[in-house]
């Protein structure tokens, strides 16, 4: 194998530990949401506790990305693609964070009734899903028309989230005894709208990877 073939597999093999952790993001923010639906306390304390297979990866990722560089001194089309496993792996993490983030609301607000119906929450929670899925696949057949489409949708996480917190800051003045329980779910809500804003990251980095500019979808 040539110094050149060894670079594209060790890049290929970058490429694809980075799959494996948006995976596991994915995964992670989708038990998370499940653990929400059924107040299950003991599914959000695993959520917790396997937070560290994430980070764990991302470290390694960004090890074996450094010493890329280090080792192959890469010319400007593959550093780009270097610098892009960076910035797209410190964004998975943090949606893994998000999804721990929301895990403990869940522990927090523990098996006390909810005051609604847990409806829109969830479909905020699977849009943001949505994005996630599209921008690794856009990442991964370096799209950028679905990268570019895919970033829209963050506009409409946007207005639900507005809607949810203008219904939940409502729901405080008529109940006021229950203003932990809406608190928490405020802040399950804007976990959801940074996943999103997460995505919409990846986005720009996938449109980075291919046009080498950077672009700021949804500013």
């Amino acid at each position: 194998m040539s110094i050149r073939e060894k670079f594209q597999s060790d890049l290929d093999e970058l490429k694809n530990s980075l799959l494996e952790l948006g995976t596991l993001a994915e995964v992670a923010m989708i038990r998370a949401i499940d653990s929400l639906k059924h107040q299950d306390l003991e599914e959000a304390k695993r959520i917790i506790t396997d937070d560290y297979k994430i980070n764990e990866l991302e470290k390694q990722i960004n090890e074996r990305a450094i010493l890329l560089i280090m080792k192959q001194a890469p010319v400007a089309s593959d550093l780009r693609r270097i610098v892009t496993v960076l910035k797209v792996s410190s964004d998975l993490e943090r949606v893994g964070d998000l999804a721990v983030n929301i895990a403990k609301s869940v522990e927090h607000m523990g098996s006390t009734p909810f005051l609604k119906k847990i409806e829109d929450i969830p479909l905020m929670a699977s849009l943001a899903q949505k994005m996630l899925a599209n921008v690794l696949d856009a990442y991964y057949k370096e799209d950028t028309v679905l990268a570019n489409t895919t970033a829209k949708l963050d506009d409409e996480i946007d207005e639900l989230y507005g809607s949810l917190i203008q219904e939940l800051l409502e729901l405080m003045a008529v109940h006021p005894k229950s203003i932990s329980q809406i608190t928490q779910l405020a802040f399950i809500c804007r976990y959801i709208e940074r996943i999103a804003d997460h995505a919409t990251n990846i986005s720009e980095s996938t449109i980075y990877l291919v046009r080498g500019e950077q672009y700021r979808l949804n500013a």
